[in-house]
């Protein structure tokens, strides 16, 4: 990636879109709106647009109205894709990932920028800002406005959102992709005002007695564990959600549960979807989940957390 370039092409943009994937997680909406926060306040013309719904736990960003959802606003964000002259996909390296999005961002001319930390990207964008080392898309969001030399610029209002995504896609800052270089980013975040404790309760916090009730469900009746394999899997029908009322977000690290028995270091969740049945997986150890989908479920993600 050539940085003088890209800080050129957006300087000189009408119109910038920031895309991420399906099913936004909080470092998607997170590494999404730190991303816009920083190029509004440069005077640029940006906006957000998400295939589907975000959970409702992760709506307390600022600005996080401001996000369009594809599903609610097809015309007017496919007239934005349209005349957009810069776009980036931010936490996904595959088109397919975004659903129909993808096929609206393969068509036009618009500069395409990735910025994402997944295994394997697909060839599809001028510029990669790629580290499948680095914990989250939120830290390289991070590292990008350092290339950029403008860390100066970050406000608390993207410490926030950078917090959020960093936290959630590292389990709290406790899966090995945590570095020393994580932690010092945590810090300036910190030192700007950042509440991480207020961060954390708004995201882990906030359960449903539904979500919390389909939690004890999951545990108890549709775990099943392996031990002479080190395995274990939950599985959760359509009309089992649905008694529990879930919302979009309810199952999130449900996945990770089995993983702290003793023994396990392969974790699967099994959910069945209106036209689809959708597979996390979650593994420790010698055990990489992302081969495992690849091979098995044409997937993919991380060597510890992957889908299909």
């Amino acid at each position: 990636m050539n940085i003088q370039q890209v800080n050129k092409e957006l300087t000189g943009a009408q119109s910038i879109v920031i895309t991420t994937h399906k099913s936004p997680d909080g470092d998607a909406i997170g590494s999404s709106l730190g991303l816009y926060h920083f190029l509004k306040n440069r005077g640029l013309n940006v906006s957000v647009v998400v295939p589907d719904d975000f959970p409702e736990f992760l709506k307390w960003m600022t600005s996080c109205e401001q996000i369009l959802n594809f599903e609610q606003e097809q015309n007017k964000v496919k007239k934005l894709i349209e005349k957009a002259d810069f776009i980036f996909s931010l936490d996904y390296n595959a088109l397919n990932r975004i659903g129909e999005l993808g096929e609206l961002i393969q068509k036009t001319s618009a500069i395409k920028m990735v910025i994402d930390h997944h295994q394997n990207p697909q060839e599809f964008a001028h510029h990669y800002f790629v580290d499948t080392n680095c914990c989250s898309t939120a830290q390289l969001v991070y590292e990008f406005i350092d290339e950029l030399k403008s860390t100066s610029e970050i406000t608390k209002e993207i410490g926030e959102c950078l917090y959020c995504g960093i936290m959630t896609d590292t389990g709290s800052f406790r899966f090995p992709s945590t570095t020393a270089r994580t932690h010092q980013i945590i810090a300036e975040f910190i030192n700007l005002g950042v509440d991480g404790s207020k961060i954390h309760e708004r995201v882990y916090d906030t359960y449903s007695e539904h979500r919390l009730r389909l939690l004890g469900f999951a545990l108890t009746e549709k775990m099943k564990v392996f031990p002479e394999i080190n395995a274990a899997y939950i599985s959760l029908s359509q009309e089992e959600l649905k008694k529990f009322h879930f919302k979009k977000g309810d199952t999130e690290g449900l996945v990770n549960y089995p993983l702290s028995i003793n023994g396990i270091k392969f974790s699967t969740l099994i959910t069945e979807k209106e036209n689809e049945v959708s597979m996390s997986f979650r593994s420790k150890d010698d055990f990489y989940v992302n081969e495992f989908a690849n091979k098995h479920f044409n997937g993919g993600g991380h060597i510890y957390a992957a889908g299909g």
